[in-house]
């Protein structure tokens, strides 16, 4: 089975909560973090 390719994106205020999130996601499934933007 051909492996299945999605994108996510985040959007939080504050530090921490940005960090919940990548930590959910790294251990959910193969995730990559390619970036971070500060607005």
């Amino acid at each position: 089975m051909a492996a299945q390719q999605a994108l996510g994106m985040i959007e939080t205020k504050g530090l921490v909560a940005s960090i919940e999130a990548a930590d959910a996601m790294v251990k959910a499934a193969n995730v990559t973090l390619i970036g971070k933007e500060h607005v």
